[in-house]
């Protein structure tokens, strides 16, 4: 499959298919903590890129054989909005294989558009994101289109919950020292309960992201901020170990990873290319081993690498 992916094990939607919508990295954002990487086409340009009606016969071929899902995801290597097919490929799945719940993974930057609200209102649960609410915070942190606001996006998602039917999942992803301050946190609580979404959810660093100063927020000052938010309804969603509880997690690709960075470490890129996984895939499966201490990472100049926590001498090549 060229635009399928999984179904991969998620924190938050179990056994997940993913669908991708744009090739990497077509995004609205440049986020310094992305883990699929620096955003190569930074657009808010709307238009089919790539083909609706070849990812409706792959989702035709894969979901004819009836799989066990919790979800259909649309999220992948960049921002699936952007995909100015969208509507149609929900559309396709409600009309034809209704039983599947559809998700989509979004930085929620388009929902100011109507015509992307009224794409997505088919499905089940929308997961966008809202990291920082004043503009300097924002412009350090998500690194935007230049015509894009954080004003304009605040009153996108608002629209979007006034219209939407479904569950909203608003992820804020915390980054110690940027959003995690005080009059931060005051300012996003303000905003969130404007939005009001369903759920309030946090998250901070798994794995190394595009920068590799970030570091992750404690689990006690996560613990702190939702308890900050009350009255709004906040959950902590960083535990990667928690994937392998999820029917879909496959221990055979965590092993292969591990054999395969025993031999020579690797980027994600090295990895994917060698496993035939999608960069979303892997990443599940480098969170989870890292948070179990299996593996390490290497700052080099062809990036960023993965090792095995023991092992000596690891000649790491940056060829």
């Amino acid at each position: 499959m060229k635009y399928l992916f999984g179904p991969i094990p998620s924190r938050r939607l179990g056994i997940s298919l993913g669908v991708d919508l744009v090739p990497h990295k077509v995004c609205s954002f440049n986020c310094i903590y992305c883990e699929v990487g620096l955003t190569t086409h930074l657009t808010i340009t709307k238009k089919e890129y790539v083909p609706i009606s070849e990812v409706i016969q792959e989702l035709d071929i894969y979901l004819s054989k009836n799989p066990k899902l919790d979800f259909i995801t649309f999220s992948g290597q960049g921002e699936p909005t952007l995909n100015s097919g969208l509507g149609m490929a929900i559309n396709y799945i409600k009309e034809n294989f209704p039983r599947y719940k559809v998700a989509i993974l979004t930085n929620g930057t388009l929902f100011f558009d109507k015509e992307v609200r009224e794409k997505v209102l088919l499905a089940d649960i929308i997961l966008p994101s809202l990291d920082a609410v004043s503009e300097n915070v924002f412009h350090k942190l998500n690194r935007p289109h230049k015509d894009l606001s954080n004003v304009q996006i605040v009153e996108g998602l608002i629209q979007l919950r006034q219209e939407f039917k479904g569950q909203i999942l608003l992820e804020l992803f915390l980054v110690p020292g940027l959003n995690d301050t005080k009059k931060e946190l005051q300012n996003l609580k303000q905003t969130i309960t404007k939005i009001n979404p369903d759920i309030l959810q946090l998250n901070t660093l798994d794995r190394p992201g595009t920068e590799n100063w970030i570091k992750p927020l404690s689990q006690k000052k996560l613990e702190d901020i939702c308890e900050f938010m009350k009255p709004i309804r906040a959950e902590i969603i960083t535990n990667p170990q928690a994937r392998k509880q999820i029917r879909s997690f496959n221990q055979d690709i965590s092993k292969q990873i591990i054999q395969t960075i025993m031999r020579r470490p690797c980027t994600d890129k090295d990895l994917c290319d060698i496993l035939g996984l999608h960069i979303n895939e892997l990443n599940k499966y480098l969170s989870e081993l890292i948070a179990e201490g299996q593996t390490q990472t290497q700052k080099m100049d062809r990036g960023i690498f993965f090792k095995p926590t023991k092992q000596r001498n690891p000649g790491i090549s940056q060829k």
